[in-house]
């Protein structure tokens, strides 16, 4: 990374290899809910423009990690953001009949849940 305290989108997405309307999407609002996709991936100026700081480009080269493995593509942003919330105390969630543990050592965690969610989409498709 460049010594500059922000980034425009631009600049970010060149780095990180993610499409610019990819970021915009995760920064966006959900209609439904009328609350940030994911929490914290840019900060915005009056005028609206986002800029990147070198935390909100780890969050987001995580949460690229998350979602894309190589060709396969994981749809679940809102695990996504709940993997990228933690904190360094252990908890559970309870999601729709699904745990998860969250503590901010969770890389294997996320392995295991990334390997359910790829036989769950394989199964989807071959029904």
């Amino acid at each position: 990374m460049k010594n500059k305290k922000y980034f425009n989108i631009s600049e970010v997405s060149q780095m990180l290899k993610i499409e610019e309307h990819k970021i915009r999407y995760w920064d966006s609002l959900d209609p439904k809910t009328n609350k940030y996709r994911v929490e914290g991936i840019s900060t915005k100026s009056k005028g609206g423009t986002r800029y990147f700081n070198k935390e909100n480009i780890k969050k987001l080269e995580k949460l690229k990690n998350i979602l894309y493995d190589g060709d396969n593509h994981n749809y679940s942003i809102k695990l996504a953001d709940k993997i990228l919330s933690t904190n360094t105390k252990s908890s559970i969630i309870n999601d729709q009949n699904t745990r998860y543990f969250k503590t901010s050592d969770t890389y294997e965690k996320i392995e295991q849940i990334l390997n359910k969610m790829r036989l769950f989409l394989n199964n989807n498709k071959n029904k």
